[in-house]
């Protein structure tokens, strides 16, 4: 009969595919203070967590509030930050979108108004204000995207620390399956061609390049069987028709 396939066996929810808690330090969101009210911080420390890209900082307001929140280039242990309408638009400092000026590079921005920042967390990334309108803020973000915003939503000014570090490779196989196992990412992943039949429905072929069936499938499929292109559009080679320009 064979085993159940790995979708199948992800789809279930086992702890064995679920992101480890263990050296996690706490949850990375702006502290719950009035969107109205302007108050001041210290960075009293700087740490690496387990699946984070980021290195996080610890701040300590000044009522005695403890946030975490992903380091921006800048930060060293004593920096001073402030977070509020009327803080300064420096490097660091949190703002509404609606107070920072435009063209500035931002991060850390919250989707919704208090959510505590949603976008733009990853290491080394960051996001440009581009115009402010009546509906919100216009953001570009590194995918080249454009979303609008509510312009209450909070962000930080300046890019996310630890930008290098796609640049220094794994070299090992066994480093790399601990950094996705810390996310809880398939790693290594096995090619569905190169499996036998009862273990997925791309297998069973003599060539382990060749995918033997139509890669679409429904939307509404089974776990064993929603692999490939789930509920595609088109399929097939692009065609481009060409104009042929009539010649007078």
């Amino acid at each position: 009969m064979g085993k159940r396939i790995l979708q199948q066996r992800r789809g279930r929810g086992g702890i064995q595919f679920r992101a480890p808690t263990k050296g996690k330090l706490a949850p990375a969101r702006y502290p719950p203070f009035p969107i109205a009210e302007t108050r001041w911080g210290i960075v009293t420390g700087l740490f690496n967590e387990r699946g984070r890209s980021a290195p996080l900082a610890q701040i300590t307001f000044d009522d005695g509030t403890v946030s975490y929140l992903p380091a921006v280039n800048g930060y060293y242990v004593g920096h001073k930050i402030e977070i509020g309408p009327e803080a300064d638009p420096k490097i660091g400092n949190i703002l509404p979108l609606e107070k920072i000026p435009e063209g500035t590079s931002i991060c850390n921005i919250e989707r919704i108004v208090g959510d505590g920042g949603k976008l733009i967390k990853a290491s080394g990334c960051s996001a440009i204000l581009r115009s402010k309108t009546v509906t919100g803020a216009v953001i570009n973000f590194p995918s080249g995207k454009t979303a609008v915003i509510d312009s209450r939503c909070r962000a930080t000014i300046g890019e996310i620390a630890g930008g290098g570090r796609i640049e220094k490779p794994f070299l090992k196989a066994g480093a790399k399956y601990h950094a996705m196992k810390a996310k809880a990412k398939i790693y290594p992943r096995v090619r569905g061609v190169a499996m036998i039949s009862v273990y997925h429905p791309f297998g069973g072929g003599r060539h382990q390049h060749t995918i033997h069936k139509s890669k679409s499938i429904s939307k509404i499929a089974p776990p064993g069987a929603k692999v490939g292109d789930i509920a595609s559009r088109k399929t097939g080679r692009k065609r481009t028709i060409r104009k042929v320009q009539e010649v007078k």
